[in-house]
């Protein structure tokens, strides 16, 4: 456990250019081309119902459970006032959370903390875990893990690195895919229980608006990530 440690805290060094790259042009073709999306975007569900789940303890509000579906939805619960700035911003932060959850990673990235980075990724998972309420969101959160524990713990740093940068540009990436297909989803069957037409609910302002917020902060981000990591 103390080298186990030792590597957690340790400084990696950083790959070459081109694992980068590559790491980014991977990443964006899965959230580009049909099929693979499909199968990543429960990972973005998961990053989109921890940052509901996060924002929510931070305001002061109780955490009753989350739920994971097998079509890529999910469900976060909690309980507090059902009004205020407390409950906007829990609502706010799923569309939002896996950019900056992308844009955190860089920042570790850069500062040489891959296998920490990896190992923070299954911490905040197990927690997850605790609060999940449905098989199918066992499963979800069980397999992101047991692959992230698995490069962490089997394969060369070269490798970890690697899978770092893809699961970071990833998250960086798939932030402005789920807007657009919301929008979509709105204009086809609208709901009044999307995080959009919540917000309208809270604020007032219409829910498009809110989709545009959503929007311009991850392209925003994203841009930001790009920008840090080549500029």
């Amino acid at each position: 456990m103390g080298d186990v440690w030792q590597d957690v805290l340790s400084v990696q060094p950083h790959p070459d250019q081109w694992i980068i790259i590559g790491a980014a042009a991977v990443a964006l073709a899965v959230v580009l081309l049909g099929q693979p999306w499909r199968v990543a975007r429960n990972v973005v569900t998961i990053a989109h119902e921890g940052g509901h789940a996060l924002v929510a303890l931070l305001s002061g509000r109780q955490l009753t459970g989350i739920r994971l579906h097998s079509d890529t939805s999910g469900v976060t619960v909690s309980r507090g006032r059902p009004t205020g700035i407390g409950m906007i911003l829990t609502v706010f932060a799923g569309y939002v959370a896996p950019s900056v959850i992308g844009l955190l990673g860089i920042l570790m990235l850069m500062a040489g903390r891959i296998t920490a980075l990896l190992w923070l990724s299954i911490v905040v998972l197990a927690a997850m875990l605790l609060m999940i309420r449905n098989l199918y969101g066992v499963i979800s959160i069980v397999a992101t893990g047991a692959v992230v524990f698995g490069v962490s713990w089997f394969t060369p740093h070269e490798v970890q690195a690697a899978f770092a940068y893809l699961f970071i540009w990833f998250l960086l990436f798939a932030g402005v895919r789920p807007v657009i297909e919301l929008q979509s989803q709105r204009m086809r069957q609208p709901s009044p229980h999307s995080d959009a037409d919540q917000l309208a609910r809270l604020t007032g302002l219409p829910g498009t608006f809110w989709v545009m917020v959503f929007l311009l902060v991850n392209a925003a981000v994203t841009l930001l990530g790009v920008w840090m990591l080549f500029f």
